[in-house]
């Protein structure tokens, strides 16, 4: 089964990184984001990937290129320009990565890639975000609900104090944000059947925006709740906070 991740946005939330490469390859702990994200998928058994580039998709390419030898111990003889490997690891991965232009939408990109999925159910993915989540039990959730798709639904708590207002415009009581403020979101780590190729039209479709209102308006659209640990890297704080998690030693999404 394949695993579509989303990696072709500009990024422009966190401009301070992401003007020198694609979001998903900055860097946590020395490995891009993408890495992590893959990492997850790999440890249930699920090794086939595509990407979906854009904005600077060259340096998608060369990294997966270039990922044999860095994570081997080479000589390199210049004398007569020749390798040696010695000893190496690599993971068990296939992946395809797929230029799907560099304006083009969410929506857009997914579809440009209909034909690598060649018909079968799919994982689909944003290439920003991490998760201690069961990718079985949400593939059962999925099969048990029969939809044409399931996204991952996450608690975000909100980041201001609470207002209560009255009917002329005063505030009645103020409070510090609680957990039961949190307000569930999409955090990606879908499911898709092939059926969702039906719901985008053309390079300008946002996957969020009308085929999500599509398949909610005719019940075609699960959400698989998970209550564990996810973020996203949407801003530089987000970054520090998942640099900070994996160098304690207590990333909460790495499960491999």
């Amino acid at each position: 089964m394949k695993v579509v991740i989303l990696a072709g946005g500009l990024g422009t939330r966190i401009s301070e990184e992401s003007h020198l490469r694609p979001k998903p390859m900055i860097e946590i702990g020395g490995r891009p984001m993408l890495w992590h994200i893959m990492k997850i998928y790999s440890a249930y058994g699920y090794n086939d990937f595509i990407v979906l580039a854009g904005y600077k998709q060259e340096v998608i390419k060369e990294f997966f290129s270039n990922y044999y030898t860095y994570n081997s111990d080479v000589t390199f003889d210049l004398s007569n320009n020749s390798m040696q490997v010695h000893s190496s690891y690599t993971d068990p991965w296939k992946v395809t990565v797929v230029d799907t232009g560099f304006s083009t939408m969410t929506g857009g990109r997914v579809r440009r890639i209909e034909k690598y999925v060649q018909g079968e159910t799919f994982f689909l993915t944003y290439g920003d975000a991490v998760a201690d989540i069961d990718i079985n039990a949400l593939l059962k959730y999925h099969r048990e609900q029969g939809k044409t798709a399931t996204i991952t639904a996450v608690n975000i708590a909100q980041m201001k104090g609470v207002l209560n207002l009255s009917g002329d415009g005063l505030v009645t009581s103020f409070r510090e944000k609680e957990d039961k403020d949190a307000m569930p979101v999409n955090g990606g780590f879908m499911v898709m059947e092939p059926e969702i190729f039906r719901y985008l039209k053309d390079d300008t479709t946002v996957f969020e925006k009308e085929p999500m209102t599509a398949l909610a308006a005719e019940g075609q659209l699960a959400a698989y709740q998970h209550q564990g640990f996810w973020q996203c890297m949407d801003t530089q704080r987000e970054m520090r906070k998942l640099e900070e998690l994996w160098d304690s030693g207590k990333a909460p999404w790495k499960i491999w």
